[in-house]
């Protein structure tokens, strides 16, 4: 079988070296397409590939149509919004992610970001610790059970929203379960989003959320840009000059909040969340034995698009 692995963002070498050991250990073929600049180069890769490992890149309907020999597609991340599922469906594609690969990577960054913030970015000036705080976590999957973890290091006192989760797997783990988005913003000073980009989510967190926030509260977001109404957000730091907002992708009024915010926002130049040595080896590698274990046996203990 023919693995194309297609990075417009492209992986570590050594995690490339250990793709490719483990689908050729399994009898299949690797193509490299790294840092391609034309989807046209994928539109063609992608023609006899068996099997497809991508990172961000976007996996459409025309990639797909492009695509007739293809029988599965490995998001190497927990994220999968870049793919087309209905189409995949269709097609009777199956789509895996590999999730809590880079986890630990993403929740090492949100604090990264979060003491940034409360030390006013470092300008000289007294700003305030994260220990005693009140840390809301926005969905309780692996990053936001990691960031629990890490919060609880800094002595922050935590709580989590999330309807897919147990009580029970919050409480083990020392946070708080919160049954209302109203109770989570209003009181955290903190809060840390972790949701998907869904029908149910784009848009949802804007100005009537962040205004129920407490004064000199902080709102962080690794999740995904769309979540965010952004006009809004926009609206509300205007309102509240005791706001902050930091995030590890960078909005469409990006420019203008810098310009209107200054220090009080922050973004990072392009999605890091995974930007880890390794999480890049982490995703890469659990996505070749996805690849693997589905031509082995069929088997597809990931699917997204079921």
């Amino acid at each position: 079988m023919k693995v194309l692995l297609a990075t417009e963002k492209p992986f570590a070498a050594a995690a490339v070296n250990g793709i490719r050991q483990i689908i050729e250990d399994a009898g299949h073929t690797l193509v490299l397409l790294e840092k391609y600049t034309d989807r046209n180069q994928l539109v063609t890769a992608v023609n006899d590939a068996n099997a497809l490992i991508v990172r961000s890149d976007i996996i459409d309907t025309n990639i797909i149509k492009a695509a007739p020999e293809l029988q599965i597609v490995v998001r190497a991340g927990a994220g999968y919004d870049n793919i087309d599922l209905e189409t995949t469906r269709e097609r009777n594609i199956i789509v895996e992610n590999t999730p809590g690969q880079n986890s630990n990577a993403v929740a090492e960054l949100v604090f990264g970001m979060a003491v940034m913030a409360v030390r006013n970015m470092y300008d000289g000036t007294s700003g305030t610790e994260l220990k005693g705080k009140r840390l809301g976590i926005h969905a309780f999957g692996q990053v936001g059970r990691n960031v629990a973890r890490i919060a609880k290091g800094f002595g922050m006192d935590v709580s989590a929203l999330d309807p897919f989760c147990p009580d029970e797997v919050m409480i083990q783990a020392g946070v708080k379960p919160v049954h209302s988005v109203e109770e989570l913003y209003t009181n955290n000073d903190v809060v840390s989003l972790h949701i998907p980009a869904t029908a149910e989510t784009r848009g949802s967190v804007g100005a009537r959320l962040i205004n129920l926030m407490p004064k000199g509260a902080l709102l962080i977001n690794t999740a995904r840009k769309e979540v965010i109404n952004e006009p809004e957000l926009e609206e509300i730091l205007a309102e509240r000059p005791d706001l902050k907002y930091v995030a590890d992708i960078k909005p469409g009024n990006a420019e203008t909040l810098v310009e209107k915010f200054g220090s009080r926002v922050f973004f990072t130049p392009k999605k890091m969340g995974a930007q880890t040595a390794e999480a890049n080896i982490n995703a890469g590698l659990a996505a070749a034995r996805l690849i693997v274990q589905y031509f082995n046996d069929g088997s597809a203990p990931h699917q997204v698009n079921r």
